[in-house]
C-alpha cells in the first residue's frame, strides 16, 4: 500500500490530488499520541501556473516544492494561518498538492481543545483549520511524508468502496480561473466552508 501511495505521488500532479483523497493524515507528539484525519479535499498547482508559489522558478520559500514526491512545504498566510501541501513531481520540477479538509478519525478530542471548537465537522474544514488542528507548522517544511516515523505523514487510507469525487474551480484565488483543480469527495459534511456555486461543480471520477 505505501508503495502504492507512493506512485500516486510520482506522477501527474493533478492526478496525484485526486489519488490523495481517502489517505489519512497523521501527526504524531512527542508522547506516542496520534491525531489523524482522512483527506477529502485537496487542490493542484503545477509549475505553469501562475498561482503557484513555483511559476517564477526556485526560491527559498518554495524550494520544497522541487524536492521529491511526499516532501512536505508548509508556508504561513495572512502571517496567521500554515497551509500543508505535498511535493508532487519529479525532482527538480515544482509543483504540489494543497491539503484543504480532512475528515477527523484520531485525537478528535485533543483538537476540539487546540481549536477551540466543538464542531467535528469544523475542525479541519479549510487548510489553516487542519494546520490548526493538528499542530502542523514551518517546522515540517522539508518533511518527508511517506516516512512511517515521522511525527508528521501520510498513511494508506483504510479500505472503502472508490470514492466518488466532484472537481471545482480553487478556492479564495484573486486570478481567474477556468481549470477545476479543487478534489472533494461527494457529499462530504467534513469539506472547506469556501463557497463554490453548484454550477461550477462537476464529477471527476472515482479514486484509483
Amino acid at each position: 500500500m505505501r508503495e502504492l501511495l507512493q506512485s500516486s505521488l510520482d506522477s501527474d500532479t493533478i492526478l496525484a490530488a485526486q489519488r490523495l483523497i481517502g489517505h489519512l493524515l497523521v501527526r504524531v507528539d512527542g508522547l506516542g499520541r496520534r491525531r489523524s484525519g482522512r483527506i477529502v479535499e485537496t487542490e493542484a498547482y503545477t509549475q505553469s501556473d501562475p498561482s503557484s508559489h513555483s511559476y517564477r522558478g526556485p526560491s527559498a520559500r518554495n524550494a520544497p516544492m522541487f524536492e521529491a514526491p511526499g516532501v512536505a512545504y508548509v508556508y504561513l498566510i495572512y502571517g496567521v494561518h500554515h497551509c500543508l501541501n505535498v511535493a508532487t513531481a519529479p525532482r527538480g520540477t515544482g509543483e504540489a498538492v494543497l491539503i484543504r479538509a480532512l475528515e477527523p478519525v484520531e485525537g478528535i478530542d485533543a483538537m476540539k481543545e487546540t481549536r477551540s471548537v466543538a464542531d467535528t465537522a469544523a475542525l479541519c474544514s479549510g487548510p489553516g483549520k487542519l494546520c490548526q488542528a493538528l499542530e502542523i507548522d514551518r517546522s515540517f517544511n522539508g518533511t518527508y511524508l511517506l516516512d512511517p516515523t515521522s511525527e508528521l505523514r501520510i498513511e494508506p487510507g483504510s479500505y472503502r468502496p472508490p470514492v466518488q469525487l466532484e472537481s471545482t474551480v480553487r478556492i479564495g484565488l484573486s486570478i481567474p480561473q477556468s481549470e477545476r483543480l479543487r478534489f472533494v469527495e461527494q457529499g462530504s459534511r467534513f469539506q472547506s466552508r469556501g463557497r463554490v456555486s453548484r454550477s461550477a461543480v462537476t464529477p471527476a471520477g472515482r479514486r484509483r
